[in-house]
């Protein structure tokens, strides 16, 4: 038998890559998808609000007061679904758009297009200001591509976009800040609930046919939470006690019912690409009806803020939060904790069916895109 002798320098260079990757925020593995690009509102913005004129901003404290680095623009205390679920996925933190730095190579693990106030709707969020809506946003992903074409080759790009996750995190705007504001919007005098759905499912649908022409093959598609049960809502005095606001929920969920329908349409016409209903709606329901399941005790309140159920003023700059933060459902009067983020984010990639339909993130990797 030989005995064979490992030079030194080389248990050196692989004990130094072990160490880099098991320590980089970006890598652990291969990445599960090449990348993610994301479109939102304020639930997945992690910064791009920053750079616009705009009322709905958290790039200050105590927003992010237990995200490593501070105040990011992320309207959280900590990390939101889309950090937890890059982490699952292998990927680094998005750099979000408007960030001058987010070009070159620093787009090609995915970018993060989500806006605060955005909707599906472009005036949508209009009485707070600048914001992306999700045509813009689109339209932003355009500008990405342009530099992703100029950093590989057409047959590259092509199975590297099909490769990709995209995740679209839209509709809360539409109800809270559009059509439950009469006084500001008039889309509740134009239109009955249903009509207002329907009309929101078509602008989405639109939308999302577009990505899919250019070039993207994976979607995940969450539908909106039970927006009657945010401490913004209970404030109105609508709910009895103890309850969220019935009508408000309802309205939801005619949006979530045809979100659902839309991803069996997608799914049965466009064969070689897979779309996939993210449960939200249930999710955060179940939450907030058996709490101590998921280690919560607070589900009516913010975290941060001020006034009725801490969330008549929602939290401002140095403001300060609880400090049982991961007891909380609510960060401030619209946004969850950082805890229930991670829940959230563990239910789409590797949920059942009730989580996720008709797979999960985590399945999604092994689906065939053409």
């Amino acid at each position: 038998m030989v005995k064979m002798e490992v030079p030194c320098l080389l248990i050196f260079k692989i004990v130094f890559m072990v160490v880099v990757v098991v320590s980089s925020n970006a890598v652990v593995a291969t990445p599960e998808f090449p990348a993610m690009f994301v479109m939102g509102d304020s639930i997945v913005d992690d910064g791009n609000n920053n750079y616009l004129n705009s009322l709905a901003k958290s790039n200050f404290m105590p927003y992010g007061i237990d995200f490593n680095g501070g105040p990011s623009g992320r309207f959280c205390n900590g990390k939101t679904i889309i950090d937890f679920l890059g982490e699952l996925l292998g990927l680094p933190y998005l750099p979000a758009f408007a960030d001058s730095s987010t070009t070159g190579g620093n787009v090609l693990r995915g970018v993060n297009y989500a806006s605060a106030a955005a909707g599906i709707l472009d005036e949508t969020g209009r009485n707070l200001g600048d914001r992306y809506s999700l045509s813009q946003q689109v339209q932003n992903f355009e500008s990405t591509l342009n530099q992703l074409r100029s950093q590989m080759d057409e047959n590259s790009l092509s199975q590297y976009l099909a490769k990709s996750l995209v995740v679209i995190v839209l509709g809360s705007n539409d109800y809270i800040n559009n059509y439950l504001m009469p006084s500001f919007y008039t889309s509740s005098y134009l239109y009955t609930p249903n009509d207002y759905a329907d009309l929101l499912i078509n602008h989405y649908t639109r939308q999302i046919l577009t990505l899919h022409s250019l070039g993207f093959r994976k979607f995940f598609l969450p539908d909106i939470g039970p927006l009657g049960c945010i401490p913004n809502q209970l404030t109105t005095g609508l709910a009895p006690p103890g309850k969220c606001v019935f009508f408000v929920n309802e309205l939801v969920k005619m949006f979530n019912t045809r979100l659902r329908s839309l991803v069996d349409h997608l799914n049965a016409n466009h064969p070689g690409a897979i779309f996939v209903h993210g449960n939200t709606y249930g999710a955060l329901n179940d939450i907030l009806n058996s709490p101590i399941n998921y280690g919560f005790s607070v589900t009516n309140r913010a975290c941060c803020g001020m006034g009725m159920n801490q969330a008549q003023t929602t939290c401002l700059p140095f403001l300060v939060p609880c400090v049982d933060r991961d007891q909380y459902v609510f960060w401030d009067a619209f946004h969850p904790t950082q805890a229930v983020n991670k829940i959230l984010a563990h239910k789409a990639y590797t949920g059942s069916r009730s989580d996720c339909y008709p797979m999960n993130i985590q399945q999604m990797t092994n689906s065939p895109s053409t």
